[in-house]
């Protein structure tokens, strides 16, 4: 008896080909970046709040924290609660590298980002799959350069690994190619996108990874005026700010497309910068973001 395929996304590719760049023959390429939580994957890795007054501890996902975080403290379901900045046993400690001794690696030892991921692939894949999951497939299938820009702290090269696993579970077929990786609470990260005092928030810094990224794609790619940019966040203050650095760069390279996409809640929301500054917007249900940048062309 034949073995049957394995379950996942993995089947979308058995009968696909790659395909070339929307603007391949004009010299263009299409350059995607992506936030990581609840824009590619899930994962059950949980933010921490204190309590004001008796420090007690209660943890969040990162999807509630991206939709109370501007009101922590002050109002709402956690305005009795407080952030903690301190990497090793504040808020974002699960966001952040351990220090893992070689014989703890020999033994199996791993970051809690690859070990979240690993996890999350025992779940059903609509447990999992982020928003954005199609297009990051679409996007690794093809080879397309491509930028993963989060808030976590991890080392980039953990979370190079912790996508690995997607190869290695064969939910994906290939390693990303990558143009950056950007994880922005990432000390050397952070001194690296010009913050070496520590005083930038997130929105901030991942406006500065978007502007580095596509710098980073002309001098790799070539100045092309057919490029295409898009990014995909989840948070609501990272999509006005992303928003605000891509009518920059849109006034930088006019003849270039730039895309933002909000996915937040489940949504599906699609703007293009115009040369004026202001999006065209679209909102569909269930649409993949395969049609970010190929409207004219079907799903695969």
């Amino acid at each position: 008896m034949s073995e049957s395929p394995p379950k996942g996304q993995l089947e979308l590719g058995i009968n696909r080909t790659p395909e070339k760049d929307r603007n391949f023959h004009l010299g263009g390429r299409s350059f995607y970046f992506f936030d990581f939580d609840d824009n590619i994957a899930f994962l059950t890795t949980p933010l921490v709040l204190f309590h004001k007054d008796n420090k007690s501890e209660v943890q969040i996902s990162s999807g509630d924290f991206a939709q109370y975080h501007s009101s922590i403290g002050e109002s709402g379901p956690y305005a009795d609660y407080k952030i903690d900045y301190c990497d090793l046993t504040g808020t974002f400690r699960n966001f952040r590298d351990l220090q893992i001794e070689e014989l703890e690696k020999l033994q199996g030892k791993r970051q809690v980002f690859v070990q979240d991921v690993m996890s999350a692939l025992g779940m059903p894949d609509t447990q999992w799959k982020g928003p954005s999951w199609e297009c990051f497939y679409h996007a690794a299938f093809n080879q397309r350069p491509l930028s993963v820009i989060t808030a976590r702290g991890h080392h980039p090269e953990t979370l190079k690994e912790g996508i690995r696993v997607f190869v290695q579970k064969k939910v994906l077929p290939i390693e990303p190619n990558y143009l950056s990786v950007f994880p922005v609470s990432h000390k050397e990260t952070r001194v690296l996108l010009g913050d070496p005092e520590f005083r930038e928030g997130t929105a901030e810094l991942k406006q500065r990874a978007i502007r580095r990224s596509v710098e980073q794609a002309i001098e790799t790619y070539g100045y092309s005026p057919h490029h295409r940019f898009g990014m995909s966040d989840d948070d609501p203050k990272n999509i006005q700010l992303i928003a605000e650095e891509m009518t920059r760069l849109k006034a930088r390279f006019p003849e270039m497309s730039f895309f933002m996409i909000e996915t937040q809640h489940g949504n599906f929301i699609k703007h293009e910068i115009k040369n004026n500054g202001l999006f065209t917007s679209e909102r569909k249900e269930g649409l993949s973001q395969l049609s970010f940048f190929e409207s004219d062309r079907p799903k695969s």
